[in-house]
């Protein structure tokens, strides 16, 4: 079989492909290739820059005009003749190195220079710094992008909703009231505190050699300060140098990053249950897709399938980038290859976590809020206002008043009634007593509408 979204292994190409697409020209074998193209033009034009380096002679403006044109132009073309070379000479980064080689000979500048390209380099040089622009890019034009426009959705609707009372429930258990628009806040300033912290992650890379010690590069140019040479490099990629290596980059920052981004996605796994439980105890409803069917067997439902989805999807991200976090770190002495295999599935992570977000906000554009089944269950729990009874009870000195209300409450079914019996026996200044006859569990939100509004802006 030809390979297409109907006969892919992997969901992340197959069924949710449509999901994916804006990781796919960054994570995807043909965006590592790019990316190692990239860095091998830019560190020869580098070397040819650099006065301290004379066996390179400057670059000309036609050379610089072509190497810049090979760049914008490199395609899918051109990654596949990347793909023919590896096939011979079963070896990724050389496949590059040869590919650049072949293009360099249609110009006499660079071809008499082409033996400069991937010079004093082992492939890790390459590699750590084609992951690390693959996964600055994917946060900066779909992660992030993603996560603002979940947090536009999440504000909007805490603000619409400030002011609708709701029942809480800690322990599964009647609590204290609070407003759905509250609720939907402290979700949103989860996010943004998460947000915040994989967007402040540094990106490392490094450009030191066989086993990070410049040796190489010492032996051909011993005059040249290769640390600061490799360090000026790296920064001129928009990325942070790190100074002590082995031959690999040793991937603490990769870690940093996915568990970053497994943390915010825990916070959605949280959400994503708490909705689907609002929805089926009636808070919410969904809006009604035509044609769609919830169940073969029973026409009536309506499942919360985004909900589900999502969370799903967040699992299996989360379990993929616990893995990388876990293992990314530990190399055998200066390197083993086992951190090469698994960087490839970095794609996979970041994918399932977009197709999570896709649901999750296909599921949000559903719901509707059902007051009145908001009003129902606040009406029922008459029991919740023994928190401010007894409060009060304790502001005007009146002896165990907690004690006195746990005889009253507990295990047993409170009505405004019995409550307002209860009140109207205490000693209390008339004003409070008036104070508390006239509360209701919906009107028992505290400041809970003020702080829905006052969301911090944390990005």
């Amino acid at each position: 079989m030809d390979l297409s979204a109907l006969t892919a292994v992997s969901s992340v190409d197959g069924r949710y492909a449509s999901k994916t697409a804006g990781l796919r020209p960054i994570c995807s074998e043909y965006g590592l290739i790019r990316y190692r193209t990239l860095i091998e033009v830019r560190w020869y034009q580098a070397l040819a820059a650099e006065p301290g380096f004379p066996a390179l002679a400057p670059l000309s403006g036609a050379a610089e005009a072509f190497l810049e044109a090979l760049l914008k132009g490199f395609g899918e073309a051109e990654a596949r003749r990347v793909k023919e070379i590896e096939s011979v000479t079963n070896h990724d980064m050389k496949a590059v190195e040869y590919f650049l080689k072949e293009r360099f000979a249609e110009h006499a500048e660079l071809a008499a220079g082409a033996e400069f390209l991937h010079f004093a380099c082992t492939s890790e040089d390459i590699n750590n710094l084609a992951y690390a622009l693959m996964l600055e890019e994917a946060r900066g034009e779909v992660l992030l992008p993603a996560m603002d426009r979940v947090q536009s959705t999440l504000r909007a609707m805490a603000e619409a909703q400030a002011d609708v009372p709701m029942l809480s429930r800690t322990h599964g258990q009647t609590a204290s009231p609070t407003t759905l628009g509250k609720e939907l806040a402290n979700v949103a300033a989860r996010l943004a505190r998460q947000r915040l912290q994989l967007a402040s992650q540094p990106i490392l890379g490094k450009i030191n050699g066989a086993v990070g010690n410049f040796n190489a590069h010492v032996s051909a140019c011993p005059d040249l300060d290769w640390p600061a040479f490799g360090q000026a490099f790296v920064e001129s990629l928009g990325l942070d140098w790190n100074p002590l290596t082995t031959q690999i980059e040793p991937h603490d920052w990769i870690a940093e990053y996915c568990h970053a981004l497994s943390r915010y996605q825990t916070v959605l796994v949280d959400f994503c249950r708490d909705i689907w439980s609002y929805i089926s105890i009636g808070y919410f409803r969904q809006k009604t897709v035509a044609g769609e069917i919830g169940s073969s067997t029973m026409p009536h439902k309506v499942n919360p399938i985004d909900f589900e989805n999502a969370e799903g999807n967040l699992g299996v991200a989360n379990a993929l980038l616990g893995h990388l976090a876990e293992k990314l770190p530990v190399s055998r002495w200066q390197r083993d290859l086992t951190d090469s295999t698994v960087l490839r599935t970095l794609g996979t992570a970041l994918g399932h976590g977009q197709i999570a977000i896709a649901s999750l906000e296909k599921g949000l554009g559903k719901l509707e809020v059902a007051p009145e089944r908001l009003a129902e269950d606040l009406d029922s729990a008459w029991e919740v206002l023994a928190e401010p009874i007894q409060t009060v009870m304790r502001l005007h000195g009146i002896e165990n008043p907690y004690e006195q209300l746990k005889e009253l409450t507990r295990g047993k079914r409170i009505t405004r009634e019995s409550l307002e019996r209860f009140v109207a026996g205490l000693d209390l200044p008339e004003e409070a007593r008036q104070s508390l006859l006239a509360l209701t569990p919906a009107g028992y939100t505290g400041l809970a509408a003020d702080l829905a509004r006052r969301l911090p802006n944390v990005d």
